[in-house]
């Protein structure tokens, strides 16, 4: 984070999305900002709280892109969640504070990842250690008893005998080197691997009924037949497991979460509006003010632990179309003080979409075309051509933005993504033009004509 100052986090979101250059400009502030507050007293750091951020604009012009690529830069902690799958307290339903509990789900999951990469080496050289044994001494169930268990009985082995032990080394060493030589990776042996607990759904999050009984029970293992290549990728994840120091990851993840978190909450101009007490709008009133105290700062009990979200970045978005921002209760429109008009996208921000972006659907489907052999090229008259049409039924119709790309490009190619794949096919190349484009659209993906209607 110290590396990316406000306008490389700007050219770094170019990379994705078209336009929307206000909206990139107050995200990569907030950013900036939680570097800006890391540097400071940690006195002052106390009061400092980041400031939230409401977008309003049409569906599918970079909204969430625009939230997710922001998190994905910083390595933060970050959570998307739709306004409308809440209810107020007290209806069946979810409660605002899954949202906190959601985000110490993905920061726990990210900091064991990177933990995990960190003891990848070791685990590696313990997983094939182990991978030699069951190659020369193949696995056997224990059956164990769970009265045996809790008494501290343990099943005697027999010792192998000095002569054992050569004729064990010298085979140990043999495999080791034809394992070395990647002669065994098709070889099938039995692996013992531990079973899934039940799971039990309660309020929407999963419980295992072996942590409810605080490990009491011995943990139950099954025997599974793999082949070499998989049972290491299985070995090397319980090594990765018996080193990583699960309390490191945890307090590393509360910490991360508190400090650097992002919330992406959408649909919020959904929840506006419905001051009435009845009808199918009951709750909504209700579900901002239970979301008020989440955004304005509060403590959340989740497995991990108590996480505070003072200093975490909330991210609203809304169409507002129907509704204003003004129709939010008071309270809210108070926490997020920072406002982002959002455009539509125009006939040139389409043409940029097509070829700009790392990600461009042009590549996209380049790419997955060449997996049967189509090699498929867009000259600049079928750019135009599609953004044309693009524009046009976002125009006519619903304007759904950039998604409008989608359904284009799946009529377009319809018929050549139909006839594609056959084995004997030889390699084709295909250029699509822009007579191409207007002849295989129709209806209201259709470019219209406007020359009909010169006088």
């Amino acid at each position: 984070m110290a590396e990316l100052t406000p306008r490389q986090i700007v050219r770094e979101l170019d990379r994705y999305i078209i336009g929307q250059d206000e909206a990139k400009k107050m995200v990569a502030i907030a950013l900036r900002n939680r570097y800006r507050r890391s540097r400071v007293d940690e006195a002052m750091r106390e009061e400092i709280s980041p400031k939230n951020i409401l977008m309003v604009g049409p569906t599918g012009v970079g909204k969430t892109e625009i939230a997710r690529r922001l998190a994905k830069l910083a390595s933060a902690p970050f959570v998307k969640v739709e306004a409308t799958k809440f209810t107020e307290v007290g209806y069946v339903g979810r409660d605002v504070e899954s949202i906190v509990r959601d985000l110490a789900e993905n920061a726990i999951r990210m900091v064991r990842q990177e933990h995990q990469a960190k003891v990848q080496p070791r685990a590696k050289v313990l997983a094939e250690d182990r991978l030699l044994s069951l190659l020369t001494e193949p696995q056997k169930k224990t059956s164990s008893n769970p009265l045996d268990f809790l008494l501290g009985k343990k099943n005697e082995q027999p010792q192998p005998t000095e002569a054992e032990k050569n004729a064990f080394s010298a085979q140990r060493e043999e495999v080791r080197q034809q394992l070395m030589r990647g002669e065994l990776e098709d070889r099938e042996l039995d692996i013992e691997v531990a079973e899934e607990m039940p799971q039990l759904e309660v309020g929407g999050s999963s419980i295992s009924l072996g942590d409810m009984m605080g490990g009491m029970m011995p943990k139950r293992t099954k025997i599974r037949k793999v082949k070499v290549s998989e049972a290491r990728k299985i070995l090397i994840q319980e090594e990765c497991d018996k080193l990583i120091d699960e309390d490191a990851v945890k307090d590393e993840a509360i910490r991360r979460a508190e400090q650097h978190g992002i919330v992406f909450i959408d649909e919020i101009d959904k929840i506006a509006g419905g001051r009435g007490g009845h009808g199918p709008d009951v709750s909504r009133e209700g579900v901002q003010r239970d979301m008020l105290p989440i955004v304005e700062g509060s403590t959340v009990n989740t497995k991990y632990g108590p996480i505070k979200t003072d200093y975490m970045l909330f991210i609203a978005a809304g169409a507002f179309h129907v509704s204003k921002i003004s129709d939010l209760i008071p309270e809210l429109q108070g926490r997020f003080p920072v406002h982002v008009q959002l455009k539509s996208l125009t006939r040139e921000d389409f043409k940029k979409i097509l070829t700009q972006p790392d990600n461009a659907l042009t590549r996209q489907y380049k790419a997955l075309l060449e997996v049967d052999k189509v090699l498929l090229e867009f000259d600049d008259s079928a750019i135009q051509a599609i953004a044309d049409a693009a524009y046009t039924a976002n125009e006519n119709a619903e304007d759904i933005g950039a998604r409008r790309l989608h359904a284009v490009f799946e009529e377009l190619l319809e018929d050549i993504s139909f006839n594609a794949g056959d084995e004997d096919m030889p390699p084709v190349k295909l250029t699509i033009d822009g007579n191409y484009v207007r002849e295989h659209l129709s209806g209201e993906n259709k470019p219209q004509d406007m020359r009909k209607y010169i006088l």
